[in-house]
């Protein structure tokens, strides 16, 4: 089969594509621009994507096309509807990066909760070596997560994933279901208010939804306590920027670390860049999911998606 990848460089050059280019006539694109997508796409019967749209006005020349294999896991790239009454179907990639989005979950919240920031310059600045001690001890404290309330926003694989390491560290775990459908007797449910006056830590894992979107306001905020931190590696719209950085400003919450935003790349205006002090906030760009292990599987996975597709099995289809 002719197979289209147009974005091969959103999974690195460090991973291994030999299976899956075996399984048809490959052509590879390292990224590919909207107007690039119809000419690029118009013989190919499965497509690679990671983030290019797949709509009418991208599709509607591209006859012989079949499947359509996401490197991922969002959708929200796919017009559904379009792709059902053209009978192409598509398949993304699910759990791949429970354990990567876990592990960089606590990375950057340890980063704001114990100052590493100031900690790492106090170091280099060689204060350390001149014995400045009780100057570090008196002007950066943390805190232990033993004993603390961990509330998680949106317990799927990664947000059980986040809840067991949290447990490991002595926290006491709540969530919230943005969804209302996940239930768990290992941690205690609450109400989103709830979840916002009684937790330390809110750690949010939900998917971008009508009922997520923009959910984390000045209402919100003004709710949490004065200590808490945020940490975001689910979707950047769940959390209303520009209030986020109201709070951080006035000091209504501790701190916030987060690796998705509203719009990525980084906007120049992006409100976040008012705030300089990585102890009050600190942003990556959007990598929690990308440990290498977790990129390769991406990979073997799709692998199993276009088998099972040649066989006439379907596997991962996002509607099924």
């Amino acid at each position: 089969m002719k197979v289209v990848n147009l974005e091969k460089d959103c999974l690195g050059n460090d991973v291994d594509f030999t299976t899956l280019e075996q399984l048809g006539e490959t052509t590879s694109y390292g990224a590919t621009k909207y107007e690039e997508i119809s000419e690029r796409l118009k013989d190919a019967e499965i497509a690679l994507i990671n983030r290019c749209r797949m709509e009418e006005a991208t599709l509607k020349d591209c006859n012989n096309l079949k499947l359509v294999c996401i490197m991922g896991t969002g959708t929200d790239m796919i017009d559904q509807e379009y792709m059902k009454s053209r009978n192409i179907l598509v398949a993304n990639v699910r759990d791949y990066s429970t354990y990567s989005v876990a592990q960089h979950t606590f990375a950057i919240l340890f980063y704001v909760l114990e100052h590493l920031r100031f900690f790492d310059d106090y170091v280099k600045d060689e204060n350390y070596v001149q014995g400045k001690i009780q100057d570090y001890q008196k002007s950066r404290q943390f805190t232990q997560l033993a004993g603390k309330t961990y509330g998680i926003c949106g317990l799927g694989a990664i947000g059980r994933q986040v809840a067991a390491v949290a447990t490991a560290f002595g926290a006491k775990v709540i969530y919230y279901s943005t969804s209302g459908k996940n239930s768990n007797s290992d941690y205690e449910q609450v109400t989103f208010e709830e979840l916002l006056e009684r937790s330390d830590i809110i750690s949010i894992h939900a998917p971008l939804t009508e009922k997520s979107r923009g959910i984390f306001d000045k209402k919100a905020f003004e709710r949490m306590k004065g200590t808490a931190i945020l940490v975001n590696t689910g979707r950047g719209a769940i959390v209303k920027e520009e209030d986020l950085v109201e709070a951080l400003e006035s000091k209504q919450i501790l701190g916030a670390a987060l690796d998705v935003l509203c719009f990525e790349p980084m906007m120049q205006d992006s409100p976040l860049l008012r705030i300089k002090d990585s102890d009050r906030l600190f942003i990556t760009p959007h990598i929690a999911w990308a440990a290498r292990e977790a990129r390769q599987l991406v990979i073997d996975e799709m692998c199993e998606n276009m088998k099972a597709f040649q066989i006439g099995k379907h596997r991962n289809i996002i509607w099924e």
